[in-house]
C-alpha cells in the first residue's frame, strides 16, 4: 500500500533552522500585535513605534546609498512599519536631528556588530537629549545566527568557501576599547564557523584591538592555511572595510549592505526590544528571552 500522496499546500516538516525560526517569531509577533480583541471587538492597536536605524556614517560615497537599500528591504519585510535612518557622525541625517523630528515612541537599532562605546553610550546620551520621545535601544546585530547567515552568504558570493575553496575565514571588525565587543565578535566567528562545518574562523580589528586582518592571516598562515577568505562585519563600504579587504590573500566579501537576512535581523532586534520591561539605558538592551 503506498503512502499518500500530500497535499501541495501542506507545511513542510523540515525542521527550520535558527534563523528561520527567528524570522517567524518575528512575523507571528508582528501579525498578533496588529490587533487586540476586548469585548469581542477588534480595536487598532496603538501605532508602532518608530524604527530609527543608526548607522555609524561614512565618508565613501557607496555608504549612504548602502544603509537606503538595506532599509528598503526593511519596509518591504514590514510593510506600514515606519522606519527612518540616522547617522553617528559623517552623514546626514545625523542622529540628533532623526530624533529631534520624531514624536511619541521610538526604538533605536544600531547596525553595529558589538558593544561597544557607540551601543553603551553614545545612544543612550542620544535619547537622553530627547526626552520628547519614549525610546529603547536595541540590542547590536551581532552576535546572532541570522548575522552569521549573512556574513556566509556574502562569502558565497565572493566564491568562498565553494568546493577547493579557503581553509580559513578571518572575521574583520571596525574594533573597540570594550571587552564585551571583543566577546561579541568572538561569538560571531564561532557562529559563522558552525555554518562553515567547523573552518577556523578568527577575529581580526581594523582599530582598537588586536589582532588586525594581517596579523590573523599570518597567524593561520603559519597554521598551515594557504586558501584564506575575509569575511567583515560592516554594514555599508567604508575606510575600515577597504582597509581589511584590501589585506585579504584571498577572496574578500562585500559588506553585508542589504542582504535578506540583515533586514530579517534588523526587524529581530527591533521586536526584541519592545519586549524588555524598562527604557533605554546601557543595561536595557538586554531584551527579554526569545526562542530562536
Amino acid at each position: 500500500m503506498t503512502a499518500p500522496t500530500p497535499h501541495p499546500s501542506a507545511p513542510s516538516s523540515a525542521p527550520l533552522g535558527a534563523g528561520d525560526l527567528a524570522a517567524e517569531i518575528t512575523a507571528q509577533l508582528s501579525t498578533r500585535l496588529h490587533t487586540v480583541r476586548l469585548h469581542g471587538f477588534h480595536r487598532p492597536a496603538p501605532a508602532a513605534p518608530t524604527l530609527v536605524a543608526v548607522a555609524h556614517g561614512s565618508r565613501d560615497p557607496r555608504a549612504l546609498p548602502t544603509v537606503r537599500a538595506l532599509l528598503d528591504r526593511v519596509r518591504a519585510l514590514r510593510p506600514g512599519l515606519p522606519v527612518r535612518l540616522g547617522h553617528l557622525e559623517l552623514n546626514r541625517p545625523l542622529l540628533a536631528d532623526t530624533l529631534a523630528e520624531l514624536s511619541g515612541r521610538a526604538v533605536l537599532v544600531p547596525l553595529l556588530f558589538g558593544r561597544g562605546h557607540h551601543v553603551t553610550h553614545d545612544l543612550p546620551a542620544a535619547l537622553a537629549a530627547a526626552p520628547h520621545l519614549t525610546g529603547r535601544i536595541a540590542e547590536p546585530l551581532g552576535p546572532h545566527p541570522l548575522l552569521a547567515e549573512a556574513l556566509h552568504g556574502r562569502l558565497l558570493e565572493a566564491g568562498a568557501p565553494a568546493g577547493p575553496g579557503c581553509t580559513a575565514v578571518v572575521l574583520a571588525a571596525a574594533g573597540s576599547r570594550a571587552a564585551r565587543s571583543a566577546q561579541d565578535t568572538e561569538r560571531t566567528a564561532a557562529l559563522l564557523s558552525a555554518r562553515l562545518g567547523g573552518l577556523p574562523v578568527v577575529p581580526a580589528y581594523a582599530s582598537a584591538a588586536t589582532p588586525t586582518v594581517p596579523d590573523a592571516v599570518r597567524e593561520l598562515t603559519a597554521r598551515g592555511h594557504e586558501r584564506i577568505a575575509v569575511a567583515g562585519c560592516f554594514t555599508a563600504p567604508g575606510r575600515f572595510a577597504t582597509q581589511c579587504a584590501q589585506a585579504a590573500p584571498g577572496a574578500a566579501a562585500a559588506p553585508l549592505g542589504d542582504h535578506p537576512a540583515l533586514a530579517r535581523l534588523v526587524l529581530h532586534r527591533y521586536d526584541q526590544a519592545l519586549l524588555t520591561r524598562t527604557g533605554s539605558g546601557p543595561e536595557s538592551t538586554r531584551a527579554a528571552t526569545v526562542a530562536v
